[in-house]
Order: structure tokens, then sequence, then C-alpha cells
């Protein structure tokens, strides 16, 4: 469920949005495996690369850990735990097995390896949260030196915000099965030949869409204004209201345009009303297995046609 859209994320002064241009040239490898090669950013679309890392793993007996540097301490990273480091803080907080599951391909005892040198370095940190009744599920979000890490060694592009910690632990169960809402949606991208850029969260829309809020006076003709700030970040108005998704994927189409899909995840707490204004919105609707049919029936009663795909 999105947050409110005119609340803030806290983020420290390194955030994608404020940190400065040459950010990325302020850690240092001792090789060319934490930097990106001048090959791989020739290859990018306008700068950005596939932020899908489907890629096969080095094998684990030849990923050999590299020295990379920030201020005055030196951290020894794989190839593949750097993937980690990005996947997690592109989604801010990822759970164990969906991690195990997309992002090593269901080798958990590598991820458990990977994973425990990387809380050893103090780069990711993990908890355990309530999910339903005596379940439990551990999730993994980075410090912010881990946040730091990524975002000097030049592994995403400047424009792909990460994220460390926790702003809300009571809606960390909701975020964490974000990342499992993008992998269904761009096994759908891919299916169609499409490959994804860049992921946005409902906190970096937010944060937009408020800044140029804060610039309406009380002379302003406030409702064509919404409107106009609406459509710069490709929202829509519904009810009076500018409606936020959870998620929303950049992605390239085989026909090489850019376009982008709007995400939400939807529990069998939603309202009726806000459920059929995301789904008036144009937003691709995903919920629970256990609550899609229920959900389904709230948008037949409304005579609403729209998509409810199980997660």
């Amino acid at each position: 469920m999105s947050r409110d859209a005119f609340s803030f994320d806290p983020q420290d002064p390194w955030d994608a949005e404020s940190r400065p241009p040459d950010a990325g040239r302020k850690a240092s490898s001792a090789s060319t495996a934490g930097t990106a090669s001048s090959d791989s950013r020739e290859s990018d679309t306008e700068g950005m690369r596939d932020v899908s890392r489907h890629r096969e793993h080095k094998p684990e007996a030849t990923d050999s850990p590299q020295a990379h540097y920030l201020r005055d301490r030196t951290y020894f990273v794989r190839d593949s735990e750097f993937e980690t480091l990005a996947e997690i803080g592109t989604f801010r907080v990822v759970a164990a097995g969906d991690l195990a599951r997309f992002g090593y391909r269901d080798d958990t005892g590598r991820m458990e390896r990977e994973v425990g040198r990387l809380k050893h370095q103090r780069l990711l940190s993990e908890k355990s949260i309530t999910t339903g009744k005596r379940k439990t599920t551990r999730i993994f979000t980075l410090t912010k030196t881990g946040k730091r890490l990524v975002q000097t060694s030049g592994r995403l592009p400047d424009t792909q915000a990460v994220y460390h910690g926790l702003v809300k632990p009571r809606e960390a169960k909701h975020d964490a099965e974000l990342y499992r809402l993008y992998e269904n949606e761009i096994a759908r991208i891919a299916s169609a030949g499409g490959r994804p850029l860049r992921v946005v969260l409902d906190y970096e829309l937010k944060r937009h869409l408020n800044r140029d809020l804060a610039t309406l006076t009380s002379e302003s003709d406030v409702r064509e204004a919404r409107e106009r700030i609406a459509e710069k970040h490709g929202l829509s108005i519904v009810n009076g209201r500018i409606q936020l998704p959870d998620l929303r994927i950049e992605y390239e189409t085989a026909d090489m345009d850019r376009k982008h899909v709007d995400l939400e995840l939807a529990t069998r707490n939603y309202r009726p009303q806000s459920l059929a204004e995301k789904a008036k919105a144009g937003f691709s609707l995903y919920a629970p297995r256990e609550d899609a049919s229920r959900l389904r029936r709230i948008l037949d009663q409304r005579e609403i046609t729209a998509e409810i795909l199980s997660l």
C-alpha cells in the first residue's frame, strides 16, 4: 500500500539524488571488478544499466574478493556480493527467501556464505520480522556504509536511488514483498522482448512530487497546477488525489522505446474505494494469492475492468 503522498523519506546526504556528480570516483578498487568498464558504459542506454541482475554468477571458487576503499577503510567484496548489495539497496529491504530464489537461483548455501561475509564487514544488516501467526521472515537491508560503498562503486547508474535501513519497521513486510513484485513484472516485460532500466520506489516519487507541489502559492491555479505536476511525473489524479504506486519500473521495449509501468501491491486490508482508485489510475495490480479472488470481486462489484495478478 502506497504511503502518504505528502510525507518525506528521511535519507542521509548520500542519497542518490543529493550526492555530488563525482561521488562515484571517491572510492577505488584494487581491480576493475568494482567499477564499470568503458565498454559497459558505452553500451548503456542513456547511461543506464539493466537493473535486472539475472546474470550467471562466477563460480564461487573463482569469484575472488577484491579490495574496495571507502574513506579510511578497506572492504573485501566479491562480484556476486556486490550484486547482492546493489539488489538490496535498490529495493531497501529484501526477504532472505526471495534473495535466495531470484538473486542466487536457489543456491541458498552460497547466499548464506556471502551474506555472512557482508554482515561481518558491517555492509549488510539482518532482522527478523513477524509475518503472521507464529511466522517470522528474515530480511536484509544495507547499512549506511553498505549504501555508500554501492554508490561509489559505479555498479548502478547515477539515476538509481539507493537506500539503507528501515523507515517504518511496521511496513517492512510490505516493502520486502516489492522485490518479488518486481521479479514477477520483469518476467512479463522480458517475455515481450523488453528489458528493465531503473527501479523507482514510492519514496523517490513522493520526494520529487512534494518538491514540485511546494512551489505552488495561494495565488496559483492550484487545480490546474496539480494536474500539470501529476502529468509531469507520469501520474494520474483520481477523486482529487494524485495516485502514487508502490513501485515504478522504467524499461525499454523490444522496439527501443522508453516506457514505464506502475505497480501496486494490494491486500485484503485495502478499502474498496482505495483499490478502485488505484485501478482507475492505470496501475498494474498484484495481490497475495490468498487475497486476489476477494479483490477481484470488489472491482467486479464496482464494474471496474482491471486485472489483479497473483503474487
